[in-house]
């Protein structure tokens, strides 16, 4: 492709860049045996489950499901339907809830996790754990959407809490 035109004295020479190609750094080496897939939703720990939802519904117009409980997670969900992916507003439920401890420290709330579909949740696991990454549970447990999900220790996701959901 052309990126630019090299002046001269006489006339304008066009500059061609050759297109740079990754190989694979180890080439002959089979990859995973699972794919990572599309974000299917980022969660926000709320203080006030009724304002958040209100805000998302009245204010900003978006389309917006009803409170589900979560007990076996501690948590109330509502999820926000979004073109490309959804937000979860989560709010404390019971006394062990996780989301209480997060606002403990985080009052007005904030982003809790990001929720990335794979294609063989298991296999994810299996890589990840061989690769050193620590999960939260030692088994997948049913998330939110009916549907397995495992969540990454932040220390080891560059401090971000990933939730891995089969897809």
């Amino acid at each position: 492709s052309v990126t630019g035109l090299l002046r001269s004295s006489h006339r304008a020479v066009p500059i061609f860049r050759r297109l740079s190609v990754s190989k694979p750094v180890a080439q002959g080496v089979p990859g995973p045996i699972w794919k990572l897939g599309r974000l299917n939703h980022v969660a926000i720990a709320v203080p006030d489950l009724e304002k958040a939802t209100s805000l998302y519904r009245e204010v900003l117009g978006a389309r917006v499901s009803e409170t589900v409980p979560l007990p076996e997670h501690g948590v109330y969900t509502v999820f926000v339907e979004l073109g490309n992916t959804k937000l979860e507003l989560l709010h404390p439920l019971g006394e062990k809830s996780p989301i209480a401890g997060f606002l403990q420290k985080n009052k007005a709330g904030g982003m809790h996790h990001i929720c990335i579909e794979v294609d063989d949740i298991n296999a994810a696991i299996m890589d990840l754990k061989a690769k050193k990454i620590r999960t939260l549970s030692d088994e997948p447990r049913i998330g939110a959407h009916g549907k397995p999900v495992m969540f990454l220790h932040p220390k080891d996701c560059d401090g971000v809490l990933v939730e891995l959901e089969q897809a």
